[in-house]
């Protein structure tokens, strides 16, 4: 089966992360792409230049590089990004995050056992600097209806692990600017179209937290973003109003307390340890 995988790089990425996604995707994996659209996200500066060159000198034309003039944010660069897969299945990656060696092998099998999905994801254990410290699930459920379900709440799928079909995204109009959740707001809209979705059981990539992530979403700009997904939430009516503006409270709450408490609450009921 022929796929594209979709990435976006912007100049604060590192060099180094950058070169070991890529070796992740390319040189360790079991199945490889058949192409990878690399969108660059306005000027990136010389190192990573430097990487993305070499790329293109090692496996040629596979790497299709898509370079923008200036940034865009990542939801208008994935878009152009789209436009650039030719495959019907695209797979999302982050220019930071790892794969695990069988992840395309996984999702492409998935494919041709369920070709009924548009969508799915899978599961990610995260990390700060490097994969030996990977022991944090980050878990989403795994059929269509409980992912429904957890919708309503949190985002339900692991963004930089999803694959979806092509021509249904764009049917949908892509992705939207909505600062912070392009992927849930576009997730939303795929499920409230009634396409079937899912996510492996499977841990299929190592993702990069970062010194203080979790703790960093906060503030009156997350809250605006909150507002945004709760108006959009009403508009698809996956919820009702009430569960909605509830939901919408307490997920405003969460980005009131102080980076302490926050960064507590990820960690113990957010995220378990293995």
């Amino acid at each position: 089966m022929m796929f594209s995988v979709l990435l976006s790089l912007y100049f604060k990425e590192s060099p180094q992360y950058f070169e070991q996604s890529l070796v992740s995707i390319w040189d360790s994996q079991t199945i490889k792409p058949d192409e990878i659209v690399l969108v660059l996200d306005g000027p990136i500066g010389g190192e990573l230049t430097e990487c993305v060159e070499y790329w293109q000198k090692k496996i040629g034309n596979t790497l299709k590089v898509v370079a923008l003039p200036e940034n865009l944010g990542l939801g208008k660069a994935l878009n152009e990004g789209l436009k650039y897969c030719t495959n019907e299945w695209v797979f999302r990656m982050d220019t930071d995050d790892i794969c695990i060696e069988d992840r395309f092998a996984k999702q492409v099998g998935f494919i041709e056992s369920y070709p009924n999905i548009v969508l799915f994801g899978g599961q990610i254990l995260e990390f700060n600097q490097d994969i030996s410290d990977a022991h944090v699930l980050k878990a989403v459920p795994e059929n269509h209806n409980h992912i429904k379900v957890f919708a309503q709440k949190r985002c339900p799928f692991n963004h930089m692990t999803v694959a979806y079909q092509r021509d249904a995204i764009i049917k949908l109009g892509g992705y939207q600017h909505h600062l912070f959740m392009e992927d849930y707001n576009l997730w939303l809209r795929v499920i409230a179209a009634g396409y079937e979705v899912a996510n492996l059981p499977d841990v299929i990539l190592y993702a990069r937290v970062g010194n203080g992530m979790h703790t960093r979403r906060k503030g009156l700009e997350y809250i605006k973003s909150e507002k945004k997904l709760l108006d959009l939430k009403k508009e698809l009516k996956l919820q009702h109003p009430i569960h909605a503006n509830i939901i919408f409270l307490i997920r405003s709450m969460f980005r009131l307390l102080p980076s302490t408490m926050l960064g507590k609450i990820y960690n113990n009921f957010l995220r378990k340890k293995v």
